[in-house]
């Protein structure tokens, strides 16, 4: 028995060490979230009792409580009963020991079902003492990342093996204790000596010792209010998914599962996704999406609008390439092309390259040789060599609505590369229900024999025979039922690549040195211009999914190109009001608002920035469009928040349109780190809500710099120079 023995042995309690410290340091993390949600949670089971009137425990006993002398003596409602307690209640006249033994258990029965119930919703705009606990506790948790959790998991199984073999070889760790032990002892330690140095060296190879430690280090850094609270708003989804797990206030299974019939659900429980190229954690919901779609190989995701389907793809392709798979194709449309690719990046460690434009040929063939994800057009998809069976490891196509046209060249190309394809994952936020001939299609290109099953019958038997006879191949899960911890604002940036024309109307902007004619190039050619186009697609599947859309920019002329082109009922059928502008009197733009909301489904207002951000409240819209970036972000904040506010019973989802490579690139650039402090400070200001201008991030200068910037990355040194009309 030897140095070496006792080496491995001391290697491997400081592993074991190391890694019960890092499953503890997580727990004490999640600990600390429980304990500043605690008292949130029960202001907020407090505040729906004392809401529910006395009355309603007569519902609960089936009318058995004669309530009326409870209620003449002033305890109003649920939460009144339960504060007085047994000894006031039974001072009521009239009231006896059974009435009230009665009373208090339904009273605790309706508390119960509040306590499983209730969500806590997180005002960014009205930070508390309480809240702001809240949120710094989350904090060290997201900012720990995908990487903490998997350490833990990791960590946890390590020292389930590494400690019963510690305690066995424990007579190796000396020379008089293995002297001293019998030899079926000493057999057992050696071979549990030979176990520990294995199980070290694999975790030493596979980085597991660093990744624990950098776990630790990152679930033990301390967090700032001002930290927590910006990270927060920038993304506030991963803070509510975090809260949803840790307080066990779940998505009923069987919603969040789509509903799906059992034996399909428990092969996709069953099915293992791996998460090494992966860089975000997943809702529930969204993890079982990406299993649906590795366990039945060939799908359609139609999760509503907001629900992270492109998340759920991206998980789909890290596990794949952690099976080994090289090669992956998307198929978008352009309008959504640098989303995808920034997605990709930003969500993942797979390798991404746009296969569009003049150069998509010779991308293509990089693509062939290097593998990674591929990410195109419909349109460009069609030129391009059809794949061998296997070559592709998936095929995902975003908007698969697009294709349900069977004689479009699009939808041909899209079938002949499904074919080929041992997977394909086909997107869609707009419900497919009631569109039988056209789902069918969808279907046809994944599975003919769900396609030939399916008729008229099912959707006239209702939405639960729907379901289970497109289960195979259809899942979809609605934010009310999969949502607990509902977001109230969910902002996405959305960008997009210039068409060609687009681009020369750019140009012509900057060579004029007209900064507010760079903001709004993108919209001035209609029938080319790529933000036009994801705006409509961004109104239509609000649209058929019900909600009101409000369109804010900052100019005239750019609202009157987008009514033109959603024309006065864009698809979806939503009634098109507004624009509402500067020269628009006060009464007028009321009316328009109030018209708006009283519309009984979708509808669209279209506004003028300024102009509707101050004095109007439009909280029956829940989806918000901002054309291009503003340079002051009080008058955005302002905009966004006449849609939510107070009154707003729905999540508010903001798409900002962004283009890629000019002038809203670098406003977003240079005002980023502003924006944060603005954020951070001002916005919690009253002064700073009631005046946009009490916090100005921007002037003259700005503007002036980013004239010159893009002049010079053009080309145009000659070029004149001006900030404004």
């Amino acid at each position: 028995m030897g140095r070496g023995e006792r080496d491995a042995i001391a290697r491997g309690a400081r592993l074991y060490e190391a890694a019960q410290a890092v499953v503890a340091d997580r727990s004490r993390a999640v600990e600390a979230v429980k304990a500043a949600l605690k008292p949130i949670h029960d202001a907020a089971v407090k505040r729906e009792l004392d809401a529910i009137p006395v009355a309603r425990l007569q519902d609960v006993t089936e009318g058995r409580l004669r309530l009326g002398n409870v209620e003449t003596s002033g305890l109003r409602t649920v939460g009144h009963v339960l504060e007085a307690g047994p000894y006031r209640l039974r001072q009521i006249p009239g009231v006896g020991q059974r009435t009230v033994d009665q009373m208090l258990a339904a009273a605790r029965r309706l508390s119960e079902a509040a306590h499983e119930t209730v969500a806590v919703h997180i005002d960014v705009d009205r930070p508390e003492q309480s809240t702001t606990a809240l949120v710094m506790a989350l904090h060290v948790l997201v900012e720990a990342g995908p990487d903490a959790r998997r350490a833990v998991d990791r960590a946890t199984a390590l020292a389930e093996r590494l400690g019963p073999l510690l305690v066995v070889a424990r007579p190796a760790a000396g020379r008089i204790r293995i002297l001293l032990a019998g030899r079926e002892k000493k057999a057992r330690a050696l071979t549990a000596v030979t176990a520990i140095r294995s199980l070290v060296d694999e975790a030493e190879h596979e980085g597991l010792d660093r990744l624990i430690a950098q776990a630790s280090v990152d679930l033990l850094r301390p967090s700032s209010d001002l930290a927590a609270w910006t990270d927060f708003e920038l993304r506030s989804a991963e803070y509510y998914s975090l809260l949803a797990e840790i307080s066990g206030r779940l998505p009923d299974a069987a919603a969040a599962e789509g509903f799906l019939p059992d034996e399909i659900a428990e092969r996709v429980r069953t099915q293992y996704l791996d998460d090494a190229h992966r860089r975000v954690s997943l809702r529930g919901y969204q993890a079982f999406g990406a299993r649906f779609a590795l366990a039945q190989r060939k799908v359609i995701l139609g999760d509503e609008m907001g629900l992270g389907k492109t998340i759920q793809a991206i998980a789909v392709l890290a596990h794949l390439a952690a099976e080994g798979q090289s090669h992956f194709m998307v198929v978008c449309p352009a309008s959504v092309l640098v989303n995808w690719t920034r997605e990709v990046e930003a969500r993942s460690a797979l390798r991404v390259m746009v296969l569009h434009g003049p150069d998509r040929h010779y991308a293509f063939a990089d693509w062939k040789g290097r593998g990674g994800v591929a990410v195109t057009t419909f349109d460009a998809l069609r030129g391009f060599p059809e794949p061998g069976g296997g070559e592709v490891g998936l095929l995902v196509v975003d908007e698969a609505h697009s294709v349900k046209n069977p004689k479009t060249k699009r939808s041909q190309a899209v079938a002949v590369w499904a074919d080929r394809c041992e997977r394909t994952l086909f997107m869609t936020g707009t419900p497919m229900e009631n569109r039988v001939v056209e789902f069918r299609n969808l279907v046809r290109m994944l599975d003919d024999d769900v396609a030939d099953s399916l008729g008229e019958r099912d959707v006239l038997a209702g939405s639960v025979a729907f379901r289970k006879a497109v289960a195979p191949v259809y899942l979809r899960r609605n934010q009310e039922d999969v949502l607990t911890e509902l977001p109230a604002l969910q902002q996405t940036d959305e960008w997009e690549e210039l068409s060609a024309s687009d681009e020369e109307a750019y140009r012509e902007a900057v060579r004029a040195g007209n900064f507010m004619a760079m903001r709004r190039a993108a919209y001035m050619r209609p029938a080319r211009s790529a933000k036009l186009d994801r705006l409509r697609e961004i109104v239509q599947e609000a649209g058929e999914n019900g909600h009101k859309t409000l369109i804010f920019s900052n100019f005239k002329d750019v609202l009157g190109v987008v009514e033109e082109a959603l024309g006065t009922r864009p698809a979806g059928g939503a009634p098109v009001f507004g624009p509402i502008s500067g020269s628009v009197p006060a009464g007028r733009r009321q009316q328009l608002v109030d018209d708006f909301a009283g519309v009984p489904g979708p509808a669209v207002l279209l506004a003028q920035i300024q102009a509707a951000g101050v004095g109007l409240n439009m909280q029956a819209a829940s989806v918000v469009i901002i054309c291009e970036p503003q340079i002051k972000p009080t008058i955005e904040h302002q905009a966004v928040a006449r849609a939510h506010r107070m009154g707003q019973v729905r999540p508010v989802r903001v798409h900002r349109l962004l283009a890629t490579g000019g002038v809203d690139e670098r406003m977003v650039r240079m005002l980023e780190d502003k924006t944060r402090l603005f954020d951070a400070y001002a916005r919690r200001s009253a002064v700073a809500e009631a005046t946009p201008d009490a916090v100005d991030v921007s002037d003259t200068e700005l503007a002036r710099r980013i004239v010159e910037e893009e002049q010079a990355r053009l080309g145009m040194t000659d070029a004149r120079l001006t900030t404004s009309e």
